[in-house]
């Protein structure tokens, strides 16, 4: 027993030690990154450390990478605040990525016959296209692929391995909503602090830039709360609106009911602050895609009769045009009176002249920013796309366009087939929800690059792969089933 203390007290001191030692390193180097990097060494100073901790945390499990991907996600926004040159974007790569080896480290654990799966095999084959344009010849420079290859078909292919393999439970499913909502709760409210009460330094120095010109229309504020911009702001509210909306028509209990409008009426209202007409497209036709997958005819009849009124007086009246959100709203309808869309329609008309004979594009990575920033002399820098398909189409030509689609449609298509065969009804309600709000992000996409942007991005990624894999948790509900065996007892009695 003496000897065993013995040798338990000289491991404290020589661990003692140790703590000592890197405690010396680690100030030793945190002077000299503050030192020579500033406010941004201090940060990684403190990063450091945790940064460490999380990494041996995700290889250890990779759920932990999934949900620090997708708060990460939400966080990026919150760049404009760090004056600093460092790469956020490929540190969300690098997560995931990350993730994606904890899945090989752990692969005993892992179920890899799940990835014989259709959607997967469609979001592989458009991989693979990506991958060939890199033999495009008209691409001009060709390291500018990785720059958007990633959001094109890299990031959905890492997500899709790591979401079929990976053994997620119902309860993780309800923690990835719970953590969507709670972020969208809180940029709502950035967003009404910006709107109502005034911006921070660092945000007014951002319109500065030049992003005033998309910001502030005729001296009213686009809100963009922590996201990259406005219109991917008013895309993800307008998502959360719709699934709130539709949770609360499906909720039985009076206080989750109530609690689903408060948000959906918060959320819609940071929708409209934001100014993203195309985002009314997301409940436009995600509302109908909800009641077309809800497959009931009463329901369907008072959807309709809720829907119809409004879109009426948006329509056909100028009822609320004195407030600027509504009348903001209400200009989405109404495409033939917007100079901007008719902008977009002459830009699309020049870029069909110029693709005509290029049915592999000009290459990946050649319009945009990053078209501007390493070819900005080439035709495709020189017209903005305004919409993710027409970024696809100028990059990958009409066969990757066709391919892109053709994939949307294949997910879109089983998840319907998969969402009609569910038997649970709480798994049923989430299911179609999310399947419906990617059918309206499927549909602005054609006005804005939604599909590309955190955090919506990374959500739909996570709820392509749900939605179409939902018999994974599908269960008959426990009190049917405790009924039924009630029942077969009495029988056999």
């Amino acid at each position: 027993m003496f000897e065993r203390t013995l040798l338990l007290n000289r491991q404290l001191l020589n661990n003692r030690w140790l703590f000592t030692l890197l405690g010396v390193l680690v100030a030793v180097l945190g002077g000299w990154l503050i030192g020579n990097f500033g406010m941004t060494g201090a940060l990684m100073t403190v990063g450091l450390p945790i940064g460490l901790l999380i990494v041996a945390n995700i290889l250890l499990e990779p759920k932990i990478g999934l949900l620090a991907y997708l708060n990460l996600s939400f966080l990026l926004g919150w760049a404009r605040f760090i004056q600093s040159d460092f790469p956020l974007g490929l540190a969300m790569d690098s997560v995931l990525v990350l993730t994606l080896l904890s899945v090989f480290l752990n692969a005993k654990r892992m179920n890899w016959k799940r990835l014989r799966h259709p959607v997967y095999f469609a979001v592989v084959f458009w991989l693979l296209y990506t991958i060939l344009e890199l033999l495009n010849p008209e691409a001009p420079y060709k390291p500018a692929w990785f720059f958007h290859a990633r959001a094109f078909s890299l990031n959905w292919f890492y997500m899709a391995t790591i979401m079929l393999v990976v053994p997620i439970t119902k309860e993780d499913i309800r923690l990835l909503i719970k953590i969507w909502l709670i972020w969208s709760f809180l940029a709502a409210l950035w967003a009404f602090k910006q709107q109502y009460i005034g911006l921070e330094a660092a945000e007014i120095r951002w319109l500065a830039e030049g992003n005033d010109r998309t910001h502030v229309l005729w001296g009213q504020l686009r809100s963009f709360s922590f996201y990259s911009d406005a219109s991917q702001f008013g895309a993800e509210m307008a998502s959360a609106t719709l699934i709130c909306s539709i949770r609360f028509f499906e909720e039985k209990g009076v206080m989750r009911r109530i609690g689903y409008v408060f948000l959906t009426l918060i959320f819609f209202w940071a929708y409209a602050v934001s100014g993203t007409r195309s985002a009314f497209f997301v409940l436009v036709a995600g509302y109908p895609s909800y009641l077309f997958l809800r497959r009931d005819p009463a329901l369907i009849f008072k959807g309709v009769m809720v829907a119809l009124p409004l879109l009426v007086i948006l329509l056909f009246t100028h009822l609320g045009d004195s407030v600027y959100q509504i009348y903001r709203i209400r200009t989405a309808l109404r495409p033939s009176e917007d100079a901007s869309f008719l902008v977009r329609l002459e830009n699309q008309q020049k870029l069909r002249a110029y693709l005509k004979d290029l049915p592999f594009g000009a290459g990946i990575g050649t319009s945009a920013d990053t078209g501007a920033r390493f070819s900005p002399n080439h035709f495709a820098a020189q017209i903005p796309p305004d919409s993710w398909y027409v970024e696809i189409w100028i990059e990958t030509g009409i066969v990757g366009l066709t391919l892109y689609l053709l994939m949307l449609a294949t997910i879109i298509g089983y998840g319907v087939y998969k969402v009609w065969q569910i038997k649970d009804p709480w798994l049923f309600r989430l299911m179609i929800a999310l399947l419906a709000n990617f059918i309206g992000i499927a549909l602005m996409c054609y006005s804005n690059p939604t599909l590309s942007q955190f955090p919506t991005c990374t959500m739909l990624y996570i709820a392509s792969i749900l939605f179409t894999t939902c018999e994974r948790w599908d269960t008959v509900p426990e009190k049917i089933a405790n009924k039924y065996n009630g029942l077969m007892t009495s029988v056999r009695n």
